[in-house]
């Protein structure tokens, strides 16, 4: 433990550091001087690195890229579809294994270029399909856009993959709610079986681009 408070501070340990803590505390409790606790400095050392909050934050999300980047290896063979499936799951994937990941990583700033080879890559592959860079923009933003609700929704009700928010009890919600049928039974597709209903929203999202843009 010495050896390791010893070691150099840098703006990749302090992201590191803050990240770890954020499965502890969530990020209403994720503060500057819990972090510096957790590093053995005092607060004001963060901020030669971060001038506030909101900049770390960035190089956590930025950190948080890095660590998706290196968990899926894009294939060259990839189509536009396959392409914009692997990263949201991606996506989804890594923002899961961190309380309140999505909120971490929504509105956040990449500090550095390192997630440009990937979107470069991802341009470049929908315009060779067929799409103007417009349409190419506009169909990975949507495919981003409904990972990042969809997770921020569903870590709402579970902050980890294997805990529970009290009171989202699906059986409970639909004694309460057995007035209306419908909207009762539907309490199982909206807070349980997020694997299959995130899968389901984005085959829809993917499909839907396709038809809009006349594209196969």
């Amino acid at each position: 433990m010495e050896t390791e408070r010893r070691a150099p501070l840098d703006r990749k340990r302090v992201a590191d550091t803050a990240l770890r803590l954020l499965n502890e505390v969530g990020l209403d409790g994720l503060t500057l001087r819990a972090i510096a606790k957790e590093l053995g400095v005092k607060a004001p050392a963060l901020y030669w690195h971060f001038k506030d909050k909101q900049a770390l934050l960035d190089e956590m999300a930025t950190e948080l890229n890095r660590r998706m980047a290196a968990g899926t290896a894009p294939d060259p063979a990839d189509t536009w579809r396959e392409r914009l499936l692997l990263a949201n799951r991606g996506l989804r994937a890594t923002l899961l294994g961190y309380r309140d990941g999505a909120k971490v990583y929504s509105g956040s700033r990449f500090t550095g270029t390192d997630h440009a080879d990937g979107l470069e890559a991802t341009l470049r592959l929908l315009t060779e399909a067929g799409f103007t860079l417009t349409q190419a923009v506009q169909a990975a933003r949507a495919a981003h856009l409904y990972t990042l609700g969809f997770v921020t929704e569903e870590q709402g009700v579970r902050p980890l993959p294997d805990e529970r928010r009290e009171g989202y009890d699906v059986g409970e919600r639909a004694r309460r709610m057995a007035g209306y049928p419908l909207a009762a039974e539907a309490g199982k597709l909206l807070f349980d079986g997020y694997d299959e209903q995130f899968e389901e929203g984005l085959e829809l999202v993917v499909a839907g681009i396709a038809a809009r843009y006349g594209i196969g």
